[in-house]
């Protein structure tokens, strides 16, 4: 039985800065859903390097031809919350390693617990990515080590920019 209903997914995060990796996971995310929201996390626990609106430009930026199926938003409060306010199905989580997965499990069955209408999805990057993380990849440019190849372009122009200062 087919549905004529967009399907919506949220992937969550930080996105201090946006990696290969996470674009990665938007790419696959697409292939299984009509619309993807980029909900970047506003955390009062964290000190990120970019500021909210540069996280969200340089998200944006990744994406100029297609608003369409991709909308970037900032986020605080409960994400099960928003997911189920912006009408969507899925919470969208990327799994690196074995190390990611209890904290990951855990937070699904709590948004499950707290919300049954929307489900988590994990998706694994490509494995040309499983191994960087924004906090390693800010770390390896503080340092001055080459990060060309881990994050867009004008996303590591931001980064030689933040760390040359």
């Amino acid at each position: 039985m087919s549905s004529n209903k967009k399907t919506l997914a949220i992937y969550p995060g930080t996105f201090d800065p946006i990696t290969m990796g996470h674009l990665d996971i938007i790419d696959r995310a697409l292939n299984l859903f009509d619309k993807v929201i980029i909900a970047i996390a506003i955390n009062p626990g964290k000190t990120p390097l970019f500021s909210l609106d540069e996280r969200i430009e340089m998200v944006q930026q990744c994406f100029p031809d297609d608003y369409s199926r991709i909308e970037v938003e900032g986020v605080s409060g409960l994400l099960v919350q928003y997911a189920v306010n912006k009408g969507a199905k899925a919470i969208i989580r990327g799994l690196r390693a074995v190390s990611d997965f209890d904290y990951e499990f855990q937070l699904a069955l709590m948004n499950k617990k707290l919300e049954r209408e929307v489900d988590t999805l994990f998706l694994m990057p490509g494995f040309r990515w499983i191994y960087i993380s924004s906090s390693i990849i800010k770390d390896a440019a503080r340092h001055g080590g080459d990060v060309t190849e881990l994050v867009p372009q004008h996303v590591n122009e931001r980064l030689l920019t933040a760390f040359s200062e």
